[in-house]
């Protein structure tokens, strides 16, 4: 009876020691979430109180950084703070100022030549226009319909449509060259032109010019009105400056 007495007091003994042996291992190593081995939190959930990761665990270490570390305080924040608002605000200005759309004007220059042919009941007229079209803006347009159409007293005699001409390169003007073909049919129009007393047949004529351009990625209808005058008793190739 006396040897079964031994062994279970040695059994307490060594737990005992195991245990004063663990507590000097926590107070070695502070509670998770302590800075200076002081806190009231839990054990650290990865090292299990030991102070040791277990092998095979190492993918699962919890780092603890504590408040006070520089690296949560990076410096100079402010600077690059105000720095990316000044780029952003820069570039978006810059984008603003090149993509804001300008006017394209559309100007008529000079008649550069009349064609009168005389038949029977009407006076033929081919007119032959120069205009200019400027772009102010910094990217190309494209003029997808260009309609021109002539009156004479008021009353559209003509009409001449171009569809698909030549794109106008940013920042630049382009001149074209319009033909309108212009019936005289009116009686008192006709003797008036056709009259040989007359040395200058003059003929005020209104042009109403309509074009639709593209650029990006809208689309945009311009209108103009001028007029010119016009000697429909003879034939002019003498180009004079549309008033």
């Amino acid at each position: 009876m006396v040897t079964p007495a031994k062994n279970s007091k040695t059994t307490e003994e060594s737990d005992l020691t195991e245990g004063m042996e663990k507590v000097k291992t926590l107070k070695q190593f502070p509670p998770y979430g302590a800075i200076h081995g002081h806190s009231t939190g839990e054990t650290c959930p990865t090292c299990r109180g030991t102070g040791r990761i277990p092998r095979g665990h190492e993918d699962q270490l919890v780092a603890v950084i504590p408040c006070s570390d520089a690296r949560l305080k990076p410096r100079r924040t402010k600077l690059y703070v105000c720095i990316s608002m000044v780029v952003c605000l820069f570039v978006c200005c810059l984008t603003l100022f090149f993509l804001f759309p300008r006017s394209v004007i559309v100007t008529p220059v000079s008649v550069l030549s009349v064609m009168v042919y005389f038949t029977p009941d009407e006076v033929d007229m081919e007119v032959t226009n120069l205009i200019t079209i400027s772009n102010e803006n910094f990217v190309p347009v494209q003029i997808v319909e260009f309609t021109m159409q002539g009156l004479v007293s008021k009353e559209v005699v003509a009409k001449t449509r171009i569809y698909n001409m030549t794109a106008i390169q940013p920042r630049s003007q382009k001149s074209y060259t319009i033909q309108i073909d212009l019936p005289i049919t009116d009686k008192g129009l006709n003797s008036y032109c056709k009259s040989s007393s007359i040395k200058i047949h003059t003929l005020f004529v209104e042009l109403q010019i309509t074009m639709n351009i593209s650029y990006l990625s809208h689309t945009e209808q311009l209108s103009l009105d001028t007029f010119e005058y016009i000697d429909c008793g003879t034939n002019s190739t003498i180009p004079h400056p549309v008033r």
